[in-house]
């Protein structure tokens, strides 16, 4: 199986589309995407607020309680699944505590 994707093309579907601009536009943004933005197909993290939040790591956490997340800069993806639906904006806690632990877990 061949290349689907070029890297640059990859490399911009995992870079931040949206402008201050176009975020200070819509305040119902910043509730809905929090320290993320917006790639080509999913949320890119644009600042650093906790362990799991690395800058440049991109996915996707759905209401049904799953989540995608892959960090280039750690070289980490991974895909927790669980039947913690969400019960608003932000993820379940379980979520963050996996994502928490996955970063406590990389060894430098």
């Amino acid at each position: 199986m061949g290349r689907i994707l070029s890297r640059p093309a990859v490399t911009l579907m995992m870079s931040d589309q949206l402008t201050p601009e176009i975020r200070a536009s819509s305040p119902g943004l910043s509730i809905f995407l929090g320290r993320q933005s917006w790639g080509f197909g999913g949320a890119v993290v644009i600042r650093r607020d906790d362990i799991a939040a690395t800058p440049g790591r991109y996915g996707w956490e759905g209401g049904p309680g799953t989540s995608w997340q892959i960090d280039p800069a750690e070289g980490l993806a991974a895909i927790p699944l669980t039947q913690a639906s969400f019960a608003g904006p932000g993820a379940p806690t379980i979520l963050n505590d996996f994502w928490t632990t996955a970063y406590q877990a990389l060894d430098d």
